[in-house]
């Protein structure tokens, strides 16, 4: 897709100018680099059709190349493609139609397309026996220290209960958490302040006591031995000293799964989400009310809570409400 051929000039330059209006309001890094590709697809489209400038796209066009992607075979899996993958061809396509709003490049009216049902379904959901495997994990380190320094392993272990409390205990997506500063954690008032959510959203996340002592203790007896200098802003930082990311993220997390002593879990493919549908659908079985998860996850209606309701009943009937500890 982001190899696709675009003639056209001026679409060359207004899918740059597009990208950097997105960078500018301050979206998610994944964001400001997917969309665009979104949206050559869209120019591609055009170009095949002979639409070649900019004040000739009509939302005719726009309907007829979604129209087009409902109807493509998915030459992976088989089938077509997924509602969720058509939901962000439709999100591209929406805010593409703001940016050229928005920039006075072309008025075009608003975008009235229906989202697609979410056909996502969640793979696991990890019990809360589970989630204290995995943070007392952080603590079997190797006894073996001939590759690794002892304060190494201690440095890890603090940071992945950091991770673990960020990503679990506050629900946090992948790429909020690695969005982390320092300057939003706010101990005195125990919560962290979520800046770069999805679609920009803000959001307050409450931490608990046990949760804010992980933080604490990573950042100022852990990130230190990791950090460059005093000016480095970013609350994860890698062994090599920058911001870490989410594919390492997910790797430490592999890593305290292999540790823990358990079959079962070590069988189920686990993600850094996996952790925050957990949260959620723990809180749920504590009572929590569905509008308070949603406003906890930053969802922005109450349909994309609802699933953790269904969860819910299936774990009720099975083991019986538990009640949340603290971990």
């Amino acid at each position: 897709m982001k190899h696709l051929p675009i003639q056209s000039d001026s679409y060359k330059y207004i899918l740059q100018s597009f990208k950097e209006w997105l960078d500018v309001l301050g979206y998610a890094d994944t964001t400001v680099y997917g969309m665009p590709n979104l949206i050559r697809e869209f120019l591609y489209y055009l170009e095949q059709h002979g639409i070649t400038q900019i004040n000739k796209i009509e939302n005719k066009y726009i309907k007829a190349h979604y129209r087009a992607l409902k109807t493509r075979a998915n030459t992976r899996q088989g089938g077509g493609l997924s509602n969720s993958y058509l939901n962000k061809h439709l999100q591209a396509l929406q805010k593409f139609s703001d940016y050229l709003r928005q920039s006075g490049r072309l008025q075009l009216p608003k975008l009235y397309i229906q989202t697609e049902e979410d056909n996502h379904q969640i793979k696991y959901v990890l019990t809360q026996e589970e989630i204290q495997q995995i943070y007392k994990a952080t603590d079997l380190y190797p006894t073996d220290t001939e590759r690794i320094a002892p304060w190494m392993y201690e440095a890890l272990a603090l940071r992945d209960k950091a991770m673990l409390t960020v990503l679990y205990g506050c629900g946090l997506r992948r790429t909020e958490a690695v969005s982390l500063d320092i300057s939003d954690i706010h101990a005195d008032k125990n919560y962290l302040h979520v800046r770069k959510g999805k679609n920009y959203k803000e959001r307050i996340v409450p931490i608990n006591t046990t949760g804010l002592n992980h933080l604490q203790n990573y950042l100022y007896e852990s990130r230190p031995r990791f950090t460059k200098d005093d000016k480095q802003e970013m609350f994860f930082v890698s062994q090599r000293g920058l911001r870490m990311n989410g594919q390492s993220m997910l790797l430490r997390l592999k890593i305290l799964i292999q540790r823990v002593d358990n079959i079962e879990l070590q069988s189920k493919d686990i993600g850094l989400h996996t952790l925050r549908h957990s949260i959620a659908t723990h809180l749920l079985q504590n009572g929590m009310k569905l509008e308070a998860i949603a406003k906890f996850l930053g969802h922005s209606s109450l349909e994309s809570t609802q699933i953790y309701t269904h969860l819910v009943e299936n774990e009720n009937e099975e083991n019986g409400k538990y009640l949340l500890r603290e971990i």
